[in-house]
């Protein structure tokens, strides 16, 4: 996400103005962003100057051009018709930089759009169409229960059992990940938005939307023997030969929502028979490694917007900024 130094003060302002946010979340959530940033460490240890989560990663930069159809919808500069370019950045969650790449985890894709006038939007993605909790509490208690036993330097299957059996809000994204295996690229999958949001138009009318990025290459899964047979790093490779061959799109779906439509529950899909526009095309030119490029000290902060795109009320995209900005200090620290 140009050179870091031309951006510095707006991805810094956007990660660090947020610092204040935990207290006022905490009254209503009883989660702090530093409760969750000290579960990851204690569960995946401190990995020094990297990411609490989604610590493995890829960096890819290319570009996005928005429909102007979509102004129908959103006065967002994304929307003009001209390239905007864009800083993307593929990962895996948790906070293991060695996770192999065939774990039935989510897969991550986040975007930095730079517009003309200097302002960011930033989105963050999953591979999964609905999100593993419906509160900080919950995504809170998920680390918890995955903190390793000293004793056997794994978790405790009968805490994450007992997690589970607590938790129904997690388990759509894990029933979802149970009945589709990995994919065999970055480029295979689609990445969904997972909270809604709002597009504003020119005429202040407010549209609730969620949106989705599908691979013009295909969306495809691993066989289970290929699961079995597969290295252990293969998709920061794959995804920078794939780039070397020419460019990787995915083109931006936009679903409309209606009222009566869930706002405030990422765990929750909205039914299939919504309103689905496709609004854009993201095209991802190149890849590298993450160390020392564009993207490794971008802290993509979902709430980063243009004017035109606002967030919802859901609690968790809310949670996610000062979640993001504690991590991001801390890297900052050299911690």
């Amino acid at each position: 996400m140009s050179t870091e130094s031309d951006y510095f003060p707006t991805w810094l302002l956007s990660g660090l103005l947020v610092l204040a946010a935990p207290a006022c979340l905490a009254s209503e959530n009883d989660v702090t962003a530093d409760q969750v940033v000290s579960a990851l460490e204690k569960t995946f240890g401190v990995h020094q100057g990297e990411r609490r989560n989604h610590t493995k990663g890829t960096c890819a930069v290319g570009e996005f051009v928005g429909s102007q159809d979509a102004r129908i919808y959103s006065r967002s500069a994304l929307f003009s018709g001209k390239p905007v370019p864009v800083v993307a950045r593929f990962s895996m969650p948790g906070g293991n930089p060695k996770v192999p790449d065939t774990a039935r985890i989510p897969r991550g894709m986040a975007l930095e759009f730079r517009l003309p006038d200097g302002s960011l939007q930033h989105m963050t993605m999953l591979n999964t169409p609905v999100f593993g909790a419906a509160s900080p509490q919950t995504f809170l208690d998920d680390i918890v229960a995955k903190t390793p036993d000293p004793a056997t330097g794994k978790p405790d299957p009968e805490k994450i059992k007992a997690f589970k059996a607590s938790h129904p809000d997690s388990l759509p994204q894990a029933e979802f990940l149970a009945k589709h295996n990995p994919p065999p690229s970055w480029v295979n999958s689609s990445y969904f938005g997972i909270h809604a949001f709002k597009f504003v138009n020119r005429d202040n009318k407010t549209t609730l939307v969620r949106w989705r990025f599908v691979p013009e290459d295909g969306e495809k899964q691993m066989s289970d023997d290929e699961l079995k047979s597969a290295p252990k790093d293969f998709l920061e490779e794959k995804l920078i030969d794939r780039t070397r061959g020419g460019p990787v799109r995915w083109q931006m779906v936009l679903t409309i929502g209606v009222p009566g439509d869930n706002e405030d529950n990422p765990t929750l899909p909205w039914p299939d028979d919504r309103k689905a526009v496709s609004i854009g095309t993201l095209t991802i030119s190149s890849a590298t490694p993450q160390k020392g490029a564009e993207c490794e000290n971008i802290n993509f902060d979902p709430l980063v917007m243009t004017d035109g795109i606002e967030p919802s009320t859901d609690p968790v995209l809310l949670f996610r900024s000062p979640a993001y900005a504690v991590s991001f200090s801390n890297r900052l620290n050299g911690k």
